[in-house]
Parts: C-alpha cells; structure tokens; sequence
C-alpha cells in the first residue's frame, strides 16, 4: 500500500529510471530498425548510435557525484532531465551521423545522472521501513520508458519517424515536470540518521537536511576496510558481467526481429512491449522474492535465468520464444539493479551504500559501454546479431559463477 507521504519520493526515483532508462536508452532500441528503414542511416551507422548512448552513461555515472558535490542534487537533476527531452527534440529530423551520435551521448550522460542521483536521493528521502516497498516500484520507471517507446514508435512512425521522435520527447518533459515537483517535495520527507556507522538499533530518523552523524575517524576507517570485502568484490563483478551481457537484447533485440529475421517492425515493437512488461514486473517480483528467500538464493536464480532468456533465440524463432526471452530479459534488466542494490545494502550496510551503489554502477556501465562498441564492431564485421547472444549468454553464466561462490565468503546471516 503505497502511502501520502510515500509519493514524492516515489515519483522523484520513478520519474528518474523513466526518463535516466526508460526513454533515454531504451526508445532507441524500438527505433534502431524504423531510422535504417527511413534511410536515415545504415545498419552499421545506426548500431554504433545505438553504442554512443552506452558511452555516454558510463560518463554520467562517474560524474554524478562529483556534480552532485559542487552543486545542489537537484539541480544537477532537473539539467539532467532537460537535457534527455532536448535530445529526443535534437533529433527529430534526419542529420550527419556525428550530430547523431553526440545527441545519443549526451543523453547516455544525462542518463547515467539521472539513474545514480535519482534513486539514491530518493531512497535517502525514504522512511527505513518503507525502503524494501518503494525501492522497487522507483525502478518500475525503466519498464515504463520501454512500453511507451514499444506503443508510440509503430503508432507514430507510420505517419513520421519526426512525429515519434517529437513525442518521446513531450513524455520527457512531462516526466521532467512531474520529477522536478517530487523533487521539491521531498523536503518535507524522512532521512535516516547515521549513528556509529550505520542507522539507529530501533530505525530513528530525523527529517530531511538533519541527518546526524556520529562516525569517528577511527571507526569511518573500520567501515571503509570492511567494505572491500571478498563477496562485495564478486557481486560487483557479477553486476559487471551483466553489464556486459544484457547489450544485445536492450540494443540490437528490435532490429535483430525486424531485419535480421525479416519478422518486419510492427513485430518487433510488439516483441519490444514484452521487454516493456518484464521490465515493470520484474523489480516487484524480485524484490518479495528476495524478502521470502532471502538475496544470495534470488540473486543465483535471476543470473541463471537471464543467462537463459539471453541465449533462447539461439534455439528457436517461434513468436513465443521470442516473447519469453523479451519478457525474461526484460523483467531481469531493472530488476537485477533491485537485486544486486538490495544485497549491497545488506552486505555493508545504508551508511556506504550510496558510494559502492555509484561505484557499481561504474563498473556496470564501464562493462556496458565496452559491450556496445565491441558488438557494434561485430556487427559489421559478421553482418549477423545472432553471435552477439551466443557472447550475452556466456557473460552472464560467469555471473551466476561469482554469485554461488559467494555463499562461501560472506556471513551466515546474510542469506
């Protein structure tokens, strides 16, 4: 049951993934096939775009705390959010691929902002006891994005591929409209106060801009070694490797559909709204499973099982692998961001979360940006997709390797 006070918070972390995700990166993927059928740009061309946008938020994510530090969080949002909608509008008309590209990068920067400032001040906002409940539902905006894209590009591109661009970008000002009044808000809201290294034994909270903090020097050193542990440093690398492999199916799934298999585009925005549904589902459902069988078990099965939906269309190109595979991938793209959020949280506890959640999503983007430009230059030397989820599969069964052996490096109380 999500409460009065709940809302701005909520709205503030949803409108972020919304807009950071959702409609930042994932809107290209269903009008990567309609810009190479305009003729806008080749196949090649349109693959390395879709690359550009990866780069771009590794980018933000590393610079959003150094932004956020020289100047108010939200702030730096609002630009962040400003510059997604003035991307979509930049690129409403056919242009040289280098515009294209600088246009898609900025929106990764953007992206990357509004992904690891959106949710973590958000969350910073939240009652500890409503954390677990809304946490999951601010990721749900990924999901969103993509089942906006999946129902407007087809709608609109039949008509102009200008018309669908333009109104991407009237949802990002909306988003951005409704983000920015949750953002002023979020004053009135609760933040946890840290004592000693982490929250009170009883969850006391202050209000908002009262955070007390009491971490000696010695004792701030002693969290900061006890960070670094053995099994943070493979959940970090298993996010990594997801990073990696996720690539062909938030990229090049649309196009593969609809040119490689000549399944035509109307297929594969179809297919694109499957992905749209798993990823509004998939934060939700995680989130109770973890709560009933606790993190290590959830995050084992979610590696596996996207591991999986990864490689499925190597086996078959029936309309309901296709949809399975979307639906699965989809579901364990935001919601493997819940997943491995939440065990951080439980592995070092709220008062370093925020740092290593920046610092793993670095490392995620790092690994996503690498993954775009090395299967983008596959892609032109192989002229076929179906390599790149051969490659997605084996990343993310190395993940699900890291995460099992965890069970034998950390706590036995952290189940």
């Amino acid at each position: 049951m999500i409460r009065t006070t709940d809302w701005p918070a909520l709205l503030a972390g949803f409108m972020a993934t919304l807009s950071g995700v959702g409609l930042s990166r994932f809107a290209y993927t269903a009008l990567l096939p309609q810009v190479v059928h305009a003729g806008w740009f080749t196949g090649e061309q349109a693959a390395y775009i879709g690359a550009a946008n990866l780069l771009g938020y590794l980018v933000g994510a590393l610079a959003a705390a150094p932004l956020a530090d020289r100047w108010p969080a939200k702030r730096v949002l609002l630009a962040a959010w400003l510059v997604v909608t003035v991307s979509f509008l930049a690129e409403c008309v056919a242009q040289p691929m280098s515009v294209f590209f600088f246009w898609r990068c900025a929106a990764g920067v953007a992206g990357g902002v509004l992904m690891v400032l959106g949710p973590s001040l958000a969350m910073a906002a939240t009652p500890v006891a409503r954390r677990a409940t809304l946490g999951p539902m601010m990721f749900c905006g990924i999901g969103f994005g993509a089942l906006i894209s999946a129902s407007l590009v087809p709608a609109l591109a039949s008509l102009s591929l200008s018309a669908a661009w333009l109104a991407l970008a009237a949802v990002c000002g909306l988003a951005t409209w409704v983000g920015w009044r949750a953002l002023q808000r979020l004053d009135e809201a609760v933040a946890p106060v840290v004592v000693a290294g982490g929250e009170g034994s009883k969850g006391e909270s202050a209000s908002a801009g009262q955070t007390v903090s009491v971490i000696t020097p010695h004792l701030q050193a002693a969290a900061m070694a006890s960070t670094w542990t053995l099994a943070v440093v493979l959940l970090l690398l298993a996010y990594m490797t997801d990073g990696f492999g996720f690539v062909p199916h938030t990229v090049f799934w649309a196009d593969y559909l609809a040119r490689e298999l000549n399944l035509g585009t109307g297929y594969a925005s179809a297919q694109w709204a499957f992905f749209g549904l798993g990823a509004i589902v998939g934060p939700l459902t995680l989130g109770l499973a973890a709560s009933r069988w606790g993190w290590w078990r959830v995050g084992v099965a979610a590696f596996a099982l996207k591991a999986l939906a990864i490689g499925l269309p190597l086996w078959g190109a029936s309309a309901a692998v296709h949809a399975v595979s979307g639906l699965l991938v989809g579901a364990l793209s935001p919601g493997m961001s819940a997943v491995v959020s939440g065990y951080l949280m439980q592995l070092i506890g709220p008062a370093q979360h925020k740092r290593m959640w920046g610092l793993s999503t670095a490392g995620f983007s790092l690994t996503q940006a690498a993954s775009g430009a090395l299967m983008a230059w596959l892609y032109t030397q192989l002229g076929a997709y179906r390599p790149l989820f051969a490659i997605g599969c084996a990343a993310l069964w190395l993940g699900c390797a890291m995460v099992v052996a965890m069970r034998w490096c950390r706590p036995a109380r952290l189940a």
